[in-house]
C-alpha cells in the first residue's frame, strides 16, 4: 500500500446526521520507537502488545453543514476540553486529503479513558485510534458502491491505522492485536512505515493471554511530552546506533516469539525499556521521566525474579509508570507480589490489571 491508496474516490452519498462509536485500546511497545521523520514516520520499526482494559471510548457526532472549514468540539469525560482542540485541528489538517468530507460536517467528539491521561499509558494512542475508527466508519457511509475499497474490512483497518498514525505515531499499533508491528523492517513481511500490521509469524503459546499490570507511580501529566522527546532525537549523539539496535532487537524477537524463550524475552524487553530512557537522558536538553519509585519497583522485580525464578519482567513507556509483564501461568503468584510488595510504590496504591487484547471495535 502507498499513500495514494488512502486518497478516496469522489463520494456518492451524504451521511445523515448521526453518530458512530468505537473503543480502542492503548498498547505497550516491547521494541520501542523513539524518533521520527517526515510526517509521523518512525526512524525504526517497533512491536507492541495491544492491551485490553486500558482503552478510550469515543463517540463522533456529525451533522452536515453548508459552510466549509473545520468545525468541531472535544469533550473528555463529559466536559468540554478546549486544550485538546489544537491537536485535533492539526490532525484534521494532516488527514484532510484522505478524508475530504471533514470540511463538510460539524463534529462533536466525546471521549473517555479507563486510565489517567498523559501519564505514560499512551492515551494519545488509544484516543487517536478510536477517533480514526470513527472517521473511517463515517466515510464508509459516503459510498453506495459495493466494490469500493472501503467495503473491505482489511482496508478499513489499514486506513484507520494510517490515519491514527498522523495523530499519534504509536496509535498506528492500537487498531489490531495482540502483537502489532509498525515500521518497515526487512525481516517482517508486510511491515510498513505507513500503518501498523499484525505480527505475521508463529507465536508460542507462552505469549498467549500475556498479562500487563500497570503500576501508576505518577498520575500527573508528564513534564516533557512525547512529541518534544521525539524531536530531541534529531540531535541525540546516539540516535543512529539506537535506531539500528531497535531494528536488530526486533529481528531477535522473531525466534524468541516462535520458541517461547521467556528468559531471552525478558532480557530484550527490559533492555529496550532502559534504552528508551537512556535516550531521554542523553538528549540536549536532557530530561528524566522516571521517578524514585520507578527504580524501587524495578529493583524489587529483579530481586523477586532472582529468588523465585519467576518469568515476570518490566517495561516502561515514556513516563514514570511501570508495566509489569508476566505469562498467564504466573498470574496468581505475580499479582500477589504486586499487591503485597509493589503497590506501596504506586500513587495511592493504584494499579491496573490488564491483559493483551485484539484491537479496536465498535461500541
Amino acid at each position: 500500500m502507498t499513500i495514494q491508496d488512502f486518497i478516496p474516490s469522489p463520494y456518492t452519498e451524504i451521511a445523515k446526521n448521526a453518530s458512530v462509536s468505537y473503543q480502542s485500546p492503548s498498547n505497550i511497545a516491547l521494541v520501542k520507537y523513539w524518533g521520527k521523520y517526515g510526517e509521523q514516520l518512525p526512524q525504526n520499526a517497533s512491536v507492541s502488545f495491544t492491551l485490553s482494559r486500558c482503552k478510550s471510548e469515543t463517540t463522533l457526532h456529525f451533522e452536515k453543514k453548508n459552510k466549509g472549514g473545520y468545525d468541531f468540539e472535544v469533550y473528555l469525560d463529559g466536559v468540554r476540553e478546549e486544550g485538546f482542540e489544537p491537536k485535533i485541528h492539526k490532525f484534521f489538517q494532516r488527514v484532510e486529503q484522505y478524508l475530504p468530507f471533514i470540511n463538510e460536517y460539524r463534529f462533536v467528539i466525546k471521549t473517555q479513558n479507563t486510565f489517567p491521561h498523559s501519564s505514560g499509558i499512551a492515551s494519545s494512542a488509544s484516543g487517536m485510534s478510536a477517533l480514526a475508527m470513527c472517521l473511517v466508519a463515517l466515510e464508509c457511509q459516503l459510498y453506495n458502491d459495493k466494490n469500493n475499497l472501503l467495503q473491505n474490512n482489511s482496508y478499513q483497518l489499514q486506513k484507520a491505522s494510517f490515519l491514527a498514525r498522523l495523530g499519534s505515531g504509536s496509535a498506528a499499533r492500537s487498531i489490531n492485536g495482540p502483537l502489532v508491528v509498525w515500521g518497515a523492517h526487512p525481516k517482517i513481511e508486510g511491515s510498513s512505515n505507513l500503518f501498523g500490521t499484525p505480527y505475521p509469524y508463529k507465536v508460542h503459546e507462552n505469549f498467549s493471554n500475556y498479562h500487563d499490570t500497570i503500576l501508576l507511580v505518577d498520575k500527573a501529566q508528564k513534564q516533557v511530552s512525547s512529541t518534544v522527546g521525539h524531536d530531541l532525537m534529531h540531535n541525540n549523539p546516539y540516535a543512529t546506533q539506537r535506531f539500528e539496535k531497535a531494528n536488530s532487537n526486533l529481528q531477535e524477537l522473531i525466534p524468541i516469539f516462535e520458541s517461547g524463550d521467556l528468559d531471552s524475552f525478558i532480557a530484550l524487553v527490559e533492555s529496550e525499556a532502559l534504552q528508551l530512557h537512556a535516550m531521554m537522558m542523553a538528549s540536549s536538553p536532557y530530561f528524566i521521566l522516571m521517578k524514585p519509585n520507578t527504580l524501587e519497583i524495578i529493583d524489587s522485580i529483579w530481586n523477586f525474579r532472582k529468588t523465585t525464578h519467576s518469568k515476570v519482567c518490566f517495561t516502561l513507556d515514556a513516563g514514570a509508570n511501570v508495566h509489569v509483564l508476566y505469562p498467564s501461568s504466573e498470574k496468581k503468584q505475580v499479582q500477589q507480589f504486586i499487591k503485597n510488595e509493589l503497590s506501596k510504590y504506586c500513587k495511592d496504591g493504584t494499579y491496573i490489571d490488564d491483559v493483551v487484547g485484539f484491537g479496536a471495535s465498535a461500541i
